[in-house]
């Protein structure tokens, strides 16, 4: 059946001038209520989770925000018929020919394109019925930061039962759109089936950030593997490698792990970059503290020198 037409800032509860943030919040609020997972057998539910998330494909992408808010394209993403052109031209000249804006070359490829089909998949059959492209599906799918690193094979509900597996590519960036030729809803009179379009959310992890093609850690050192210097096993997301602290490193260095990072479109892989946190001991040390007041007394010291703080 094919997706009925709605207002997309209507089905995410919010204004026009809506910005991008708000969009995303009203988003991920409907996400959390709808989504399939969270209510299984729930058709009415799986639909409507499905009109949500092609609002929010919609909306969510600046350009193609722009375009629904100027009529050129519905909220399938499909090419609206121009027909202010047409409405102009016969006011123009009521006695006059149409002629087709933009070079369509017969009836066949302009009734394509106004009902959101290709010039190969919409035309009359051979009782004189509509061959249409069948409408596109809109699915959102969250998966975690290791699966968008390393790549997974996942699976989406449809609103009817059944599945579509898919796979997630290594590397994969939050937001980004998985398109699956002819999984959409299928054609009407023989006409091809849609599309179906997956957008894709990492979801946050609670060790790696990613940053580009790099992967950023923060890595917990004692105080005596930062002055002494020390051999410390660390996560990466192929594996724990063993990284060497530097004897006197200051928390907050950076160290880099190369090819450690997210794999790259062309090949190869980004760094891992560690940033060094000293952690003291949750108790107090009463050795510790000795040690530091005698080294303070014997070495005077002023870890603010040079800090461009210090002069206001």
């Amino acid at each position: 059946m094919a997706q009925q037409q709605h207002d997309p800032y209507q089905l995410l509860g919010v204004a026009k001038t809506a910005s991008q943030d708000e969009i995303k919040k009203a988003y991920r609020q409907l996400a959390k209520k709808l989504h399939p997972d969270l209510n299984p057998g729930d058709a009415a539910k799986a639909e409507q989770f499905g009109q949500v998330t092609a609002a929010y494909d919609l909306l969510s992408d600046p350009e193609k925000r722009r375009r629904f808010d100027a009529g050129e394209i519905d909220i399938n993403q499909q090419e609206r018929p121009e027909r202010q052109y047409y409405r102009a031209h016969a006011e123009a000249d009521p006695s006059a020919r149409y002629e087709f804006e933009g070079g369509f070359d017969d009836l066949g490829e302009f009734f394509a394109r106004a009902f959101g089909g290709r010039a190969s998949g919409g035309s009359f059959g051979e009782r004189g019925s509509m061959r249409m492209r069948g409408q596109d599906r809109h699915f959102h799918l969250q998966v975690s930061l290791i699966e968008a690193l390393t790549g997974a094979k996942k699976t989406v509900g449809l609103p009817e039962g059944g599945k579509i597996a898919l796979t997630i590519p290594a590397g994969i960036e939050d937001g980004k759109t998985m398109r699956l030729a002819g999984k959409g809803e299928p054609g009407l009179n023989g006409g091809p089936p849609g599309d179906a379009y997956v957008r894709v959310e990492v979801l946050p992890d609670p060790v790696f950030t990613r940053d580009g093609d790099d992967i950023k850690i923060d890595l917990p050192v004692g105080i005596d593997e930062a002055v002494l210097g020390a051999t410390v096993s660390v996560p990466t997301i192929d594996g724990r490698v063993n990284l060497k602290v530097p004897a006197n490193s200051s928390s907050g260095r950076v160290m880099r792990l190369k090819g450690k990072g997210a794999p790259k479109a062309g090949g190869g892989a980004g760094d891992m970059l560690v940033t060094l946190k000293i952690v003291l001991p949750q108790k107090a040390d009463p050795a510790l503290e000795e040690a530091l007041k005698a080294w303070r007394e014997n070495h005077p010291h002023d870890p603010r020198a040079g800090w461009k703080g210090g002069r206001r």
